[in-house]
């Protein structure tokens, strides 16, 4: 009976072993850079009309002076499409859990995101932002074996390399958007993880600089049920939040 026991104990061990080696294997690499999924744009070609110059009296020596060089550019004009500049941007998870009975917040963060943002300068209502990517596999925190663990078994990045937000809808867009002014609007879309794809709001504070360059924030709230994103039994971490925050600070060049 002893020996019975002794056995079960033994091969108990070994498969608990086998087990947390299996969950803090190497995960799997990114398969390839990350690269934006294009927008489709639809212009309208304008229509060329003769322009009727009339003539002017001659201007003064004072008038003659031309200060346009001087006057930074405060509005923009027609439709320009911007990338996300992925060594400049950066997303990020966030995520309240006890580690060894001590309240953490464990932080994630890649810089492999992906996406497309059109601004209509003249009409800003039907400005468009493309599928913004991530690729799951590159997500980092501090500490290694939390990593093989979020990629390994939580995510499964190695059936499910991306997670993607597809938006459906932009609110709060102003009548007018101005050089150096920031802009609150909210971005609703799509967000799937592995398999499963909720609706979700983001907040977004962005801004267009005067050389043109466009730069904002974004975060949203995420629940883990939702996704069926279960946190392994791990002796040091308990009481793993629901809630979990996603950032994503972003710069973005006009193509």
């Amino acid at each position: 009976m002893k020996k019975n026991a002794l056995m079960f104990i033994l091969v108990a061990g070994l498969l608990a072993v086998a087990a947390v080696a299996y969950v803090l294997r190497p995960p799997a690499e990114a398969s390839a850079p990350i690269e934006a999924v294009p927008l489709s744009i639809e212009t309208e070609t304008p229509i060329e009309t003769a322009e009727v110059v009339e003539s002017e009296p001659e201007p003064t020596a004072v008038e003659s002076l031309d200060t346009t060089a001087e006057q930074p550019q405060t509005t923009t004009s027609g439709n320009l499409v911007y990338a996300i500049s992925q060594q400049d941007s950066e997303v990020r998870f966030k995520i309240d859990e006890l580690l060894r009975n001590i309240p953490t917040t464990a932080v994630g963060v890649s810089n492999q995101i992906a996406g497309e943002i059109a601004i209509d300068f003249d009409n800003p209502a039907n400005s468009q932002v493309g599928q913004i990517t991530i690729n799951a596999r590159t997500l980092e925190t501090d500490n290694r074996n939390r990593n093989r663990m979020i990629q390994n078994e939580i995510l499964d990045t190695a059936d499910f390399e991306f997670i993607t937000f597809t938006p459906t809808s932009i609110t709060g867009l102003p009548p007018v958007i101005t050089h150096g002014e920031s802009v609150t609007l909210q971005i609703t879309g799509d967000l799937t993880i592995r398999s499963i794809t909720v609706p979700v709001t983001f907040d977004v504070t962005a801004s267009v600089d005067t050389n043109g360059q466009l730069a904002g924030s974004a975060i949203a709230t995420v629940l883990r049920s939702d996704y069926d994103l279960v946190i392994p039994s791990v002796p040091s971490v308990a009481d793993v939040s629901d809630e979990v925050i996603i950032e994503f600070d972003f710069v973005a060049n006009s193509k």
